[in-house]
């Protein structure tokens, strides 16, 4: 497996812990909420949650702030711009926009693990204007032409 320099800091005043693998194959670093106090979301409802966390991607490399399984199959709560970037020139605190889809409230306990973070190498691309693109077998097919499942 491929390993990358992650640098950390803690801001803010709710002291979390750093982001960890909760598994030896895990992809994801899980990130908890910094909240003195618990906040609810009601069905329909988004909040933007602060990890108390400044990370510096590397060059060449995003962050990816992704929902957490287990709260989206347990509560119906997600990760609203997913995944969310972390671009390596961003030196402000993580935060993650929750969205309860959930029928219930959900409440985001202090120091809960609220999403999970997944770095990824990522190319820059060159923009070429050209008079026309080259021929696929799909074609200009789009949403749902390549079948149903």
């Amino acid at each position: 497996m491929n390993r990358v320099e992650l640098r950390v800091v803690r801001v803010g005043a709710v002291e979390v812990p750093m982001p960890a693998y909760q598994t030896e194959g895990a992809v994801g670093l899980d990130l908890a909420a910094a909240l003195a106090e618990p906040i609810t979301l009601a069905p329909g409802a988004r909040g933007l949650v602060p990890t108390g966390l400044a990370i510096a991607v590397p060059p060449g490399f995003e962050g990816q702030v992704r929902p957490r399984s287990g709260l989206a199959l347990r509560h119906g709560v997600t990760v609203l711009n997913t995944p969310g970037t972390i671009d390596p020139d961003y030196r402000g605190e993580v935060k993650v926009l929750l969205v309860n889809l959930g029928d219930a409230p959900f409440v985001v306990r202090p120091l809960e693990r609220i999403a999970q973070l997944v770095v990824c190498p990522v190319a820059r691309a060159e923009i070429v204007v050209v008079a026309a693109l080259d021929e696929t077998a799909r074609g200009q097919g789009g949403y749902g032409s390549t079948g149903v499942g």
